[in-house]
């Protein structure tokens, strides 16, 4: 945590001159599309979303990725700016901004081939990976078009209110696509060379400068790392970022990854700022500011990299989705600050099912108008909570806060529920933050915590309402041979009560299952960048090595009851990343599968209509939870007012996401708050 004396002197806390604009601090709330950009009423919720931001203390804001033209929004149907009749809603935005002291800028975002509709144009007729729809080549024509629009919607944005723009010119979009000779294969004047495929950013920047004029900020988003085969070479991106510098942008921010490439960039096993190297590798070669980003959800990790030489400025997106405060708590109170956990959850996962983003952690985001930071019970009561996993916790917290006088039981003796088991999840260490926050809140809004405390019917009588987060219970395996000491529980192994053999046999392919394969598959050599493909000397092409191969201390196998892809429920934007790390440790996964027994060290089962026996030291069933409240009924038949939430409530499908807001939601509904 920050040293509270010490703020003044932090170089995060400083003042920064990016172009036109005088900023209080170097934390970029960096560019995040939350789905309210085409939500009805979805304007004024951005208002309300980006104001708190801006008076939680963002030294400048960006806005979701917004198109320059039908052709480039990310969906049917997606944000654009392309006509002065829209300015009036995004002055709701602008405005709310500025009156919270803030400043905010437009992202100019074009999809290009992955724009997901039929309509989609690239530099050359491509399809990507990702998309089913096959790119129209842009003519010379539609190129000058294009350029005329980015620079008439960043012309719209400055009438709009927006103190500036960012073009985004990383992650495989449209400019990005223009770059790299993999997706550019023009023989015209904006391909072949690579002076040749930068001439449409060029363009872009110079036709958007002669526009906006000076007093209107431009930043650039410069992929730096492309992490694909065939991506730009340093040289390049250096020879991109002093042009860029010559046609007036006002800073360079930092772009890493394709969103095709299979290289995790933002997800919680990445190191905190781990890829602020690339940035400190362009420090010196340009005039204008450079700002880091990814993976960056504490202040103090934001300090390390300035202090470090790494940049001018560090971008921060879904911490402030965690955290709408926490600039200013960290410079307060560091404690209170409510941690991204990097999981992608309830933010990416969301955009990719068409949902509105917001956060595990902290379910408010982007329903800011629906549970206000500032409202308060009109009537206090006294509030009885069973269980401190996350949904006991949020709801011991959120009634709290509404001023309800709050009694949470713990039967345990520490609080978190199934948390401390994922906190000893090899890349899923983040955990630990959020149950210090918990902690820390606990005692912040004098919650009376009854650790090694088991409830009970008469213990509850004299509470107004209790709420029941009891959890789960692991549902059994029933087969012949279940009840042998060689078949345990997920529990049995993440509590360290069993340490399994040399062979495993995994029962169950959600996100216990793979978790417990992570945990019982982990080494700690090679690192995140070797085990990965990453080149950190930036001397290959796009940044990527061949991956060094993961020896697994054991020989594991999964199996998974239902037919398809083992796995293939878990999240969308980091399901792949967990599939993969098994493979390359030699994890060998079973679909469809029949069990029959388990006897004498064998499991026997059915697989592709073949019966198959395998020798396992140990089986750990991951088959699913069941939910345990044993005081409902007794609760209800006494006339208390009772209500259950997480796996008490339903265990199907349960995750932390829902259970915290659930947990929430319990609070805002006992109370009659203004």
């Amino acid at each position: 945590m920050t040293n509270l004396n010490s703020t003044k002197e932090l170089q995060v806390f400083q003042p920064i001159q990016l172009g036109p604009l005088h900023l209080p601090n170097r934390i970029l709330m960096g560019s995040m599309h939350t789905g309210l950009e085409e939500a009805k009423d979805g304007f004024n919720a951005l208002a309300q979303f980006y104001g708190e931001r801006a008076k939680g203390g963002a030294g400048l804001i960006i806005t979701g990725g917004i198109s320059p033209n039908r052709r480039g929004v990310l969906k049917p149907g997606g944000a654009k700016l392309t006509a002065r009749r829209q300015i009036k809603k995004h002055q709701i935005i602008t405005d709310a901004v500025h009156a919270n002291g803030g400043k905010i800028c437009l992202q100019i975002l074009h999809g290009g081939r992955y724009s997901y509709h039929p309509l989609n144009v690239a530099p050359s007729s491509i399809k990507a990976a990702i998309n089913r729809f096959k790119p129209a080549s842009l003519s010379i024509r539609g190129v000058k078009k294009t350029i005329l629009q980015y620079a008439k919607c960043a012309a719209i944005a400055k009438e709009a209110g927006y103190d500036g723009i960012e073009i985004m010119g990383s992650e495989g979009y449209l400019i990005n696509q223009f770059l790299v000779s993999a997706t550019n294969k023009r023989q015209d004047q904006y391909g072949g060379t690579f002076e040749n495929r930068m001439r449409f950013p060029i363009e872009i920047i110079r036709s958007i400068r002669e526009k906006v004029g000076t007093e209107f900020a431009i930043i650039f988003r410069l992929s730096m790392l492309d992490l694909i085969e065939e991506g730009s070479s340093w040289d390049e991106i250096q020879s991109l970022a002093k042009a860029l510098e010559r046609e007036g942008v006002d800073a360079i921010n930092t772009g890493i990854g394709w969103h095709e490439a299979r290289i995790p960039t933002i997800a919680t096993l990445v190191p905190r700022g781990g890829f602020a190297f690339v940035t400190k590798k362009l420090m010196g070669h340009v005039g204008v500011p450079l700002i880091t980003t990814n993976r960056f959800n504490t202040i103090d990790a934001c300090e390390t990299a300035l202090q470090s030489g790494c940049a001018d400025m560090v971008s921060m997106a879904r911490p402030f989705l965690a955290d709408p405060e926490i600039v200013n708590k960290s410079k307060t109170n560091p404690h209170s600050v409510n941690t991204c956990i990097g999981c992608n959850q309830a933010c990416l996962d969301h955009i990719f099912q068409n949902k509105i983003a917001t956060c595990l952690v902290n379910p408010r985001a982007s329903y800011e108008s629906k549970w206000p930071l500032q409202a308060k019970a009109t009537e206090v009561r006294s509030v009885a909570v069973v269980g401190s996993g996350p949904a006991g916790l949020s709801a011991a917290i959120e009634a709290a806060r509404l001023g309800h006088q709050v009694t949470l039981f713990e039967s345990a003796a520490e609080i978190g529920g199934q948390f401390n088991m994922a906190k000893r999840i090899p890349g899923k260490e983040e955990f630990h933050e959020t149950l210090r926050y918990f902690g820390f809140m606990l005692t912040h809004y004098d919650v009376n915590l009854q650790l090694n405390t088991e409830a009970d019917v008469n213990s509850l009588l004299r509470f107004d309402h209790v709420i029941l987060a009891t959890g789960v219970k692991p549902r059994s395996w029933d087969i012949p041979g279940a009840e042998t000491p060689e078949v345990l529980s997920y529990l049995d192994v993440l509590k360290r009560k069993v340490e399994p053999g040399k062979r495993v046999a995994i029962i169950g392919a959600g996100g216990i299952g793979f978790d417990v394969a992570e945990y019982l598959t982990h080494t700690k050599k090679p690192g995140f960048f070797e085990e990965w493909g990453i080149d950190q000397s930036l001397s290959s092409r796009g940044g990527v090595n061949s991956p060094e191969l993961v020896q697994s201390p054991r020989s594991i196998h999964i199996f998974q009851r239902s037919a398809g892809k083992v796995g293939g429920k878990l999240g969308k934007t980091t399901g792949w990343i967990h599939r993969l790390q098994l493979k390359n440790k030699g994890v060998i996964t079973h679909s469809g599968v029949q069990y029959l027994a388990f006897e004498n060290g064998k499991l026997e089962f059915i697989e592709s209509g073949e019966t198959h026996s395998l020798s396992f030291d140990h089986v750990v069933v991951c088959a699913g939870q069941t939910s345990f409240a044993p005081l409902h009924t007794q609760l209800g038949a006494k006339g208390i007012c009772v209500e259950r939430i997480g796996g008490a409530l339903d265990a199907r499908k349960l995750d932390a996401q829902r259970a915290i807001r659930e947990g929430l939601e319990a609070a805002y509904s006992i109370s009659n708050w203004k």
